[in-house]
């Protein structure tokens, strides 16, 4: 994956989530998600929380130190945070000297072109999380699909994660012939609520 420039990517993989940020109508947003502990307008609070962390990591600040969850965003507002937040982070991560120099992930400093697919990996499995609660409404980009699957492989290899210390459960089957986003999503952890 190091030889693979993650930022056209994730370029990609934040335009794919914005397009189906706008596909969530009002009556979706106290709807369940594969994230258990996230209803609709909770997932959205973390992915434009999550992606303005990224965007402070990427701008060499301490992303620990911004919220997980945006506040203050009125329920039709979504689509404009996260635009907001998208433009933030891809400026953040633009320059070959960012990808270069080292940044404090949450699992270590890494230099900025490690930390990225990991980053990636994560909006492309909120965006799926998100996805999957709408009904699918907007067709997702298979390369981003592979590229997020190929990272959440390399930093979580092992398939059981029981009283590991992190954001994902135990890897699930997938279910047969599910494209890349079904196998990521099963790969960390994830029932489609569409199976739940």
């Amino acid at each position: 994956m190091d030889a693979i420039d993650p930022r056209p990517l994730y370029a990609r993989a934040t335009e794919q989530t914005a397009a189906v940020i706008k596909a969530v109508t009002p009556e979706a947003l106290a709807g369940p998600t594969a994230c258990a502990e996230f209803d609709v307008r909770t997932l959205l609070a973390h992915i434009v929380g999550g992606t303005l962390r990224i965007a402070v990591v990427g701008e060499n600040g301490d992303g620990g130190g911004v919220r997980a969850l945006a506040e203050g965003v009125p329920d039709d507002g979504w689509p404009a945070a996260f635009d907001e937040v998208r433009v933030r982070v891809l400026r953040a991560w633009e320059s070959d000297e960012r990808m270069a120099a080292p940044v404090r992930a949450p699992w270590g400093e890494v230099p900025g072109r490690e930390a990225l697919p990991g980053y990636l990996m994560e909006l492309v499995a909120h965006t799926w999380d998100l996805s999957d609660a709408l009904g699918h409404p907007v067709e997702l980009d298979p390369v981003v699909g592979e590229f997020a699957l190929a990272a959440a492989h390399a930093m979580l290899p092992a398939p059981d994660r029981e009283g590991a210390d992190l954001p994902f459960a135990s890897a699930r089957p997938a279910p047969e012939g599910a494209d890349a986003y079904g196998r990521l999503a099963a790969w960390l952890g994830r029932e489609p609520v569409s199976r739940a």
